[in-house]
């Protein structure tokens, strides 16, 4: 699998190449929220700062955003998730993905967590 990056958020981004990702919300996330309800998808060709809004997530707990990893722009959303937001909750960092993005700013990558750091920052939570 490629390489994962995380935020302090909870929020995921997978890297396909140098300058394209996935980004989803993490297992914790998802745990957190509970059932989700209704998700809105950014727009495609939208560009965004990193830290922006890009998708609201309602569960039967909250609504929630899903934020910007990095800057970038929305290529690609996952549509099976408008019809069906319960597939974040059984698969968040596969099937649950919400969108992909073209990175604007690879230097921004550098801002986010590795694995073994966010590992690190959910024990910090417990």
């Amino acid at each position: 699998m490629s390489e994962m990056k995380f935020t302090q958020e909870h929020e995921w981004l997978r890297l396909e190449d140098d300058d394209t990702a996935v980004v989803g919300i993490t297992d914790y996330a998802q745990e957190q929220l509970g059932d989700l309800v209704h998700i809105e998808l950014p727009e495609v060709d939208t560009e965004m700062a990193q830290g922006d809004e890009a998708a609201i997530i309602e569960s039967v707990k909250a609504a929630s955003e899903v934020k910007m990893p990095v800057s970038g722009i929305i290529i690609a959303i996952n549509e099976a998730l408008i019809d069906d937001p319960a597939k974040v909750n059984e698969d968040s960092t596969g099937a649950g993905w919400f969108f992909k993005i073209k990175i604007m700013d690879p230097s921004e990558l550098d801002e986010l967590l590795d694995e073994d750091s966010y590992h690190r920052l959910l024990e910090d939570l417990q």
